[in-house]
Order: structure tokens, then sequence, then C-alpha cells
């Protein structure tokens, strides 16, 4: 049998200049951010990935340069009881981002058609049908001007089981861990396929996936970066802002001459 897009990932090393790297793309995220905000643009990045993939610490850089006014970051775990009485894409509708906002999430609806899927949550109708579900709600937000950005990051069987140990072993890292954790852990096989089915359902031209090998913590963090970065930008104009006539007058009069660039 040949091997799945995950199997198939390479596991590259961070390069030498990887902490110059990081910081430049931070950098450059902050000016795609105050592009967005200035201009009303809105975007959803969404992270899924297996258990200790590294989704917190590249969350944790991605947003370091940013105004935390203009994001937020929703961990998904799984639904409340009010929220299992409906749509199961409801919780995601009210966490939609505004103009001007960017919203973040450390897994996503894909738990429908993943962790539902593998542990029996759900119907396998349900799950089915959640395929195009999806696909409808995500160039739903695309077509009224969001941009979406998917990303999964894969570590292997052996980098799991040693991050996992690392969180049990270091105390001030446990917080991090729990039972759900080993559940998925002897479930693997059947996560893989739910994960090849969903990318092969749901990689489409609107919203398509960017699959990360995840071994090395530093190079996930960085390519995660790169690819956002690269996403939020086509297509937008990432000048600096003008300054407002009005504000010039203003600033002139209080401050005396203003160079307005």
């Amino acid at each position: 049998m040949s091997k799945g897009r995950l199997e198939r990932l390479e596991h590259r090393r961070a390069p030498d200049d990887h902490d110059a790297l990081e910081a430049a793309l931070q950098q450059r995220l902050y000016r795609v951010q105050v592009a967005y905000l200035s201009q009303g643009r809105s975007a959803i990045i969404m992270l899924e990935g297996w258990d200790a993939s590294g989704k917190g610490g590249l969350i944790k850089r991605l947003t370091s340069e940013l105004d935390p006014r203009f994001f937020a970051v929703h961990p998904i775990a799984a639904p409340t009881e009010a929220e299992r009485k409906r749509h199961f894409l409801y919780r995601f509708w009210t966490r939609l981002p505004g103009r001007g906002e960017i919203a973040i999430f450390d897994r996503s609806w894909y738990g429908r058609v993943a962790v539902e899927r593998v542990e029996g949550y759900c119907e396998e109708a349900e799950w089915r049908r959640a395929y195009d579900e999806i696909n409808d709600f995500e160039a739903g937000q695309v077509k009224a001007g969001t941009r979406v950005i998917k990303l999964f990051l894969h570590v292997s069987a052996e980098e799991q089981d040693a991050r996992l140990r690392e969180r049990v072993e270091n105390p001030w890292k446990r917080w991090k861990t729990g039972a759900d954790d080993y559940r998925n852990r002897s479930k693997r096989e059947g996560y893989l396929a739910a994960y090849e089915a969903m990318f092969a359902k749901t990689d489409t031209k609107v919203a398509p996936w960017h699959l990360i090998g995840a071994d090395h913590k530093k190079f996930a963090r960085t390519e995660g970066m790169r690819i956002i970065a690269e996403a939020l930008e086509t297509g937008v104009d990432l000048s600096p802002p003008p300054l407002h006539p009005d504000l010039h007058k203003l600033a002139d009069a209080a401050l005396g001459p203003i160079d307005a660039g």
C-alpha cells in the first residue's frame, strides 16, 4: 500500500539563522496585521495536528508581535452539553472574526471528521456528510472576504512518544497532557486514515491544506509562520496606511510641522 500524504512528509531541521528568521517573520506578520486592520480585512488561521505536535508553540511565536486587541485564539475542546444539541458548526460561527480581526483556532471543526469519527462520538452518516458541510462553510467565509488558512502539524510516532514522556516527567509541563492523549495514541492508525480522508475531501482551491513535518520544533514554527505570512499577504497592499489629512492638520497644530513621509 502506498504511503499517504502525512507519511511522505520530510521532517527538516531549522537553518542556522533560525532566530533571525523567526524575528523577521514576526515583524512581517505584524505588518500584515496592520494592513488587515487598516483595510478592514479578516482571516481565519486554523491549526490541526497530533497531540504534542507543537500547535501551541507555533501560536505563541505567531502572535508574539501582534496587537492582542485585534486577534483571538480559540482553543477548541469537546463541545459542551448545550453545543451538542446544535449543529456541529454552531460553536465556530460564534467565534468568526470581524473586519480587521484575525481568529486563530487551536483545533477546529475538523474534529467532526477526525476525533468524532474515530472515537464514535457521531454517527457514520454525520461525519460523512460533514465533509461537504465543511467545504461549504469555508467557501462561504472566503466568499465573504475572509482569508482561510489551514495547517496540519505532523509528528512521527517516535517523536510524539518522546514529547509525551517529557510532559509527564517535567512537572511544569504536566498541565499540557491528559488521558485523551493516550487514548488517541492507541488509535494512531485510525487517526491516520481519518486524516488522509480529511485531506482528500477538504483540500480545496479556496481553502487548501498546508502539511508540515514537525519532528523538529524550530523548523515547524518558522515554516508555519512563513506559510501563514505568504497566505495572508497574497493580493494585499502592504504599504503603511497614509496619515489622514485631518489628523495631519491636528498634529501640525499641536506639535509643529509633521513629516508624514
